[in-house]
């Protein structure tokens, strides 16, 4: 993991608010940073890497299809986990509050990589 992956890490394992969080998970042909398995929610760290060459791109596809089965993704820029981690939490706690809609709660969800 990565330092930013760390210090979220290190905040999410405490479970806040009683909510439990699972790091590297993978889901069909993807590992997510971090995943609520309550909420279908997917958080990832992003460095500067995401930024450059076809990572947005394949970023957008990737979030595309997590959505289709079924996973809100939320996305933060490792600075901003680095030096506000208590907001970046609150906006996370504040995902998993809102869950899944009733109809991405019918979704089959693959959990292991695709073949």
């Amino acid at each position: 993991m990565s330092p930013p992956e760390e210090i979220l890490w290190t905040i999410l394992r405490q479970r806040p608010q009683g909510v439990k969080f699972r790091r590297q998970h993978p889901l069909g042909p993807f590992i997510l940073d971090f995943y609520c398995p309550a909420a279908r929610l997917g958080v990832e760290v992003d460095g500067a890497v995401h930024d450059m060459g076809n990572n947005p791109e394949r970023d957008a596809k990737r979030d595309a299809w997590l959505r289709e089965h079924g996973v809100t993704i939320v996305r933060f820029i490792a600075e901003d986990v680095i030096r506000e981690p208590e907001s970046v939490l609150k906006e996370i706690l504040a995902s998993c509050a809102a869950g899944p809609s009733t109809a991405l709660r019918a979704v089959p969800l693959p959990i292991s990589p695709a073949g």
